[in-house]
């Protein structure tokens, strides 16, 4: 939603609750210096500090209101300030955004991880333990063995909240690494309607970022929301010691809001 500075915070929570969407987004003016505007983002849940896809799309949104068929914007979100390129085509959008540099919390005991989507020890990954990592929203990293393990994946919300509260983690991303620089991975939060999400920049940032500090390489491809029949392919590239992450983006709908 633009033009979003008199809309309060309860209205917002109204709002996406109604929308049933994994992320809404309200743009409002800036409050930081050298941002060009406020991006608030609220699941049905209440209010998260970042999210890199409802950033992207927030960014051609913006560039479409103001007409800018190429823009650099610095968006403000409660992680702090992240630039975005935006480049408008005429079927669709492309965006990039440069997320928070990575911070890397407690690596987390595979079993516990593991048991939380229904997979057992073995299916861990030999070299990659589990580990909390943000470039914006603190994200579990569960690297498992094989592909198949990410798609039969049951998730119990008990023990993946059980999780997030003693780890920190807002999200739970199950991947599969394979050598050629790709992965297969799958989301899980009670943020979202459903509990997964089909595609997450904010969980392929701290993928990208992990990798590259364990010399796993500096980009990663994603191939997420296979299982829920919604396939979406995101790409993350170390830039120093931020991640970019980038993506097209299509406009679905239009519409005009009175409050």
């Amino acid at each position: 939603m633009h033009d979003a500075d008199e809309v309060d915070d309860a209205t917002m929570l109204a709002f996406a609750a109604e929308t049933r969407l994994s992320e809404t987004t309200f743009v409002q003016s800036a409050t930081r210096e050298g941002a060009d505007y406020r991006n608030r983002i609220f699941t049905v849940r209440g209010e998260i500090p970042f999210a890199g896809h409802p950033s992207l799309g927030t960014a051609v949104a913006v560039a479409l209101a103001r007409e800018q068929r190429e823009a650099t914007y610095v968006q403000e979100t409660g992680a702090g300030l992240q630039p975005i390129d935006v480049r408008l085509g005429d079927v669709a959008a492309s965006a990039s955004m440069l997320q928070e540099p990575a911070t890397f919390g407690p690596e987390v005991d595979a079993r516990h991880a593991l048991a939380a989507v229904g997979l057992v020890p073995g299916d861990a990954h030999r070299e990659l333990p589990p580990q909390v990592v943000s470039t914006g929203l603190p994200t579990l990293i569960v690297p498992v063995a094989v592909a198949h393990c990410v798609s039969n994946a049951q998730p119990d919300f008990d023990l993946l909240d059980a999780l997030a509260e003693r780890h920190g983690a807002d999200n739970f991303y199950l991947a599969c690494i394979r050598e050629d620089g790709k992965a297969r991975a799958r989301m899980f939060t009670r943020f979202v309607l459903g509990g997964e999400d089909p595609a997450t920049g904010s969980a392929a940032g701290p993928l990208c970022a992990y990798l590259a500090a364990r010399g796993k390489g500096d980009r990663v491809e994603v191939e997420q929301g296979v299982e829920m029949g919604r396939p979406s392919t995101l790409h993350a590239e170390m830039e120093g010691d931020r991640v970019r992450v980038g993506g097209s983006v299509v406009t679905v709908i239009q519409g005009t809001v009175s409050l």
